[in-house]
Parts: structure tokens; sequence; C-alpha cells
């Protein structure tokens, strides 16, 4: 789950304690979660044609999955990430190498911070802007995605498709059930941010917000499936929709109840699956 399936927000830890913890679940989102929107990732790259001629700008990048599979299609690619150092290190290891000699690629460009650090007079305009961290599971992730798409439009050429991403309704998503535990256990921390259902529209009114024009949309199925709960509870919580939870009680806590709520996706070998749907729109600058 993302730019990223949410922000992360630091655990209340010391320092040391904190970066440790950082880099974990940085590692958890790369080797278990990131993975999961990679049919979503496919459907959009292949509906855009995204090639050597794309100059592609992904807000919120990440560990930096998409990036890398829209690189195997010769895409030039600039990747933004500002709520994850640790996330961004892991990219810059996938896609910037040391030591990788001919096979670094001049082409990519990985930056820490906001879409305005990425502005560079000597690269063209980008003609393609992802942000496919999806809205519609946390409080406000609308209004953080706005943001983002105000300071990345100026940097796109007219036209530009926009692809933003958000869950599918409730009904069709097999996690949102396990969602509910972290607004259940943050109850007192609302205020600051909780698990709420997908609406229907919500990928239409950023767009209108952000001044962009809709061109088409689509629905992705990106079942999230698990080797077992040790690695179902790793990956769900390095997307850091349970931090206010965790804040609010405890880690064992935590652990507990959203171990108990994945019990209905268990099967039989031990594996998780659980079935998701996620929309995508295509809007263009205008």
């Amino acid at each position: 789950m993302t730019p990223t399936l949410v922000r992360q927000h630091p655990p209340q830890a010391g320092p040391a304690t904190a970066r440790a913890d950082l880099g974990a679940r940085a590692r958890d989102w790369s080797e278990i979660q990131e993975r999961m929107l990679v049919p979503l990732y496919e459907a959009v790259y292949e509906r855009l044609e995204v090639g050597p001629g794309t100059r592609l700008l992904g807000l919120g990048c990440g560990s930096g999955l998409a990036l890398l599979m829209a690189a195997s299609r010769g895409a030039a690619l600039t990747g933004v990430e500002a709520s994850s150092a640790e996330r961004l290190a892991l990219a810059r290891q996938r896609l910037m190498p040391e030591g990788s000699g001919a096979h670094a690629r001049a082409d990519t460009r990985l930056v820490e911070g906001s879409p305005e650090d990425a502005a560079d007079a000597r690269i063209p305009a980008y003609n393609l802007v992802t942000a496919f961290e999806p809205i519609g599971c946390l409080a406000g992730d609308a209004e953080g995605l706005g943001e983002l798409l105000a300071a990345a439009t100026p940097l796109a050429e007219r036209g530009t498709p926009v692809v933003l991403v958000g869950w599918g309704p409730p009904e069709r998503c097999a996690t949102s059930s396990v969602l509910r535990v972290a607004t259940k256990l943050a109850d007192p921390l609302r205020a600051g941010g909780s698990w709420r259902p997908a609406l229907r529209d919500d990928l239409e009114e950023v767009a209108q917000r952000a001044g962009l024009k809709p061109d088409g949309s689509g629905r992705v199925a990106c079942p999230f499936g698990y080797a077992g709960v040790d690695s179902a509870l790793k990956g769900l919580l390095s997307t850091g929709l349970f931090d206010a939870a965790i804040s609010a009680t405890d880690q064992a806590q935590v652990d507990k109840e959203v171990t108990e709520a994945l019990h209905p996706y268990r099967r039989e070998d031990g594996t998780v699956w659980m079935p998701n749907v996620f929309r995508y729109l295509i809007a263009r600058t205008v």
C-alpha cells in the first residue's frame, strides 16, 4: 500500500531506535509490500505506451519499484520522495548502484524533497507524471496529493497525462477490514488521521482542484498475497497506516489485533490472500 501507500510517521522512540525502526520498515516495504501494486503499474504503463520517449516524473517514488519497471521500458526517470529517506536510499540502490559503471543510467534522477527540488532548466519538460500512492485510506490524503500536483504540474508539458490512484470500493477490497483495526485502536487520535473508505469521485475531485482535465480511468485487481501471517503483518505495518494505532496503544496490541483480522484470509497452506481492486485516473495538464 502509497506515493508509498501512505506517508510514514516516525515512531515514538529515541533517535537510534527510530532510525533502526524506519530502516527495517523501509526494507519490509521494499521486499514485501511494494510489489502488491505491480499489476497497477503494468496496466498504466501499457495503456500510456511508456517507452524510450517517456520522460517520467514519479511523485512519492518510495523504494523505486515502479520507476524500475518504467526504466525497463526505456523511460527517462526522475523520482521524488519526501516522506522516507530510508525508502529513497533503497531506490538509489536499485536504480543508481555504486560501481555499476557502464550499466548506470545517465537519465535517472532521484530527489529527496518536493517536486520543486526536481526542477532543472537543463532537463526537458516531463511528458508523464505518476502519483502511485493510493488515496482513499487515510483522512486528509487527498489534500496532500493536491499539494504535490500543484508543485509538479508546472514541470510538465501541456497535455501531459497525470496518473492518480485510489483504493476501490470497500466491498471489493478485502484489506479494508484489516485497515479498520487501525481506526478502532487509534480512535483518540482520529483527528490526526485514520482509515476511511474510498469515495467514488475522490480522484476526479483532486484532479479538478489541481486544474487537470480527466481523460480516462480504469480498475485493476491487486490482490495482497503473503507467505504467511508474519509476512503479512510486516508488510501491512510498513505502510504507516497503523502508526497512530501503535502510538495510542502499543506494538503488541496492534500486532495481536491485526493478526486476528487476517485470520479469515489465511489459506490451508498458511499463506494469506486478500483480493483488492484499485482505481486509476488519467488526467491531463492544460
